[in-house]
């Protein structure tokens, strides 16, 4: 019978829990081992000075009985007499103190590899613990995520043709029904394509081009395409980008960059009822920057590092339905990573607009033209 693949991943749980015990129980042994044997070492020295302490004694009585110092120091070698008095020679004391130190030592050093070793096991499955940890929390986060997405849409289709199905009805109805079921595949549609281009960019699938693209020229094609989208929702949007503006990336990156950022805008401003976006662009220090600045709901400076992960939906107030999957930001500065740009977002807080800044390398000289001759 197949094992599903959730009973696979709770029996790889239970062995990585059941590993970590075993090697937690084996530092605490390898501590513990240690402990004893250099308990042990300290004993054993203990016990050889006992036994010279007796050796001195003994060649003391021997002395006081007559018998000569000669013979005392060829049955007891490790004593020497001086002035009629016995004591243990400095070499057997030194003998026996680097004879400690050595059996220390090797303790020391095999326990510290093994704890060594251990130790590493423990971080290794630790972390392993933590990454299927947050890969769980994700794909559960990712599945809510997706269902709650796809169902509005999908909602909106069912009565939409359950509507034409029950009845004949006029042109101009008959026509707003079919542009709002085209709208509902579509955003079903953006759905699928940021979910599967997240995925590609993680993976590091995407193969991006370098070359000059005119800045101005990107940025009036995606406002021209969120225009009407735009005025639906009282939302006027600003461009201050000047011509001849060329940076160095991929063309289709661009488009999707900067329209997954002026959408992030639309739906940052839409819960506040209406406002404005503004595009500012500038050149600097051999870049160019891209400043797209809202004034909706903005952000806490301190979720800005947050901003970025895949499914992080910080803005309140504006309801999932226009928030998206949570990827848009993802997909914008993995794009930006990849392209040899890099991406910034700041906010003076919720309900005080927000502010994204997109930086390209300046492409060093304008693409060729090339005429044909009339």
């Amino acid at each position: 019978m197949p094992v599903s693949g959730a009973t696979r991943s709770k029996a790889a749980r239970i062995f990585e829990l059941t590993a970590l015990l075993l090697v937690v129980v084996s530092v605490v042994q390898v501590g513990w081992w240690l402990y004893d044997q250099r308990s042990e070492a300290t004993r054993t020295v203990q016990h050889v000075e006992a036994l010279h302490a007796q050796q001195v004694q003994a060649a003391q009585a021997l002395l006081a009985s007559g018998v000569p110092e000669a013979s005392v120091r060829e049955l007891l070698p490790d004593v020497v007499i001086e002035a009629g008095q016995a004591r243990i020679s400095p070499d057997a004391l030194a003998t026996l103190e680097e004879h400690q130190r050595r059996r220390i030592n090797q303790y020391m050093w095999e326990s510290g590899f093994f704890l060594l070793v251990l130790c590493v096991c423990i971080a290794v499955i630790w972390r392993a613990l933590r990454t299927e940890a947050r890969v769980r929390a994700e794909q559960e986060s990712f599945l809510a995520l997706v269902s709650h997405q796809f169902k509005t849409p999908l909602a909106s289709l069912q009565l939409s043709l359950e509507t034409m199905a029950m009845r004949e009805l006029p042109a101009e109805h008959s026509k707003r029904l079919t542009e709002r079921m085209l709208a509902d595949i579509a955003r079903m549609e953006q759905l699928v394509s940021q979910i599967l281009e997240s995925a590609r960019l993680e993976r590091g699938r995407v193969e991006l081009r370098r070359e000059p693209v005119e800045l101005a020229s990107a940025v009036a094609r995606v406002v021209g395409q969120l225009e009407e989208r735009a005025r639906a929702a009282r939302i006027s949007i600003g461009t201050e980008v000047p011509r001849d503006l060329y940076i160095l990336a991929d063309p289709v990156s661009v488009d999707v960059v900067v329209r997954n950022l002026v959408e992030n805008a639309l739906a940052a401003v839409a819960p506040v009822g209406g406002g404005t976006i503004t595009l500012r662009a500038r050149a600097a220090n051999g870049e160019v920057e891209l400043a797209v600045r809202d004034t909706g709901v903005g952000f806490r400076p301190a979720d800005r590092a947050r901003l970025f992960e895949k499914f992080t939906r910080l803005h309140p107030g504006g309801g999932s339905g226009s928030l998206g999957t949570g990827l848009g930001l993802f997909i914008v500065q993995r794009l930006m990573q990849l392209s040899g740009g890099r991406v910034s977002a700041h906010s003076e807080g919720v309900g005080k607009g927000a502010e994204f800044v997109l930086v390209w390398p300046r492409a060093a000289t304008e693409p060729d033209v090339r005429t044909e001759p009339a």
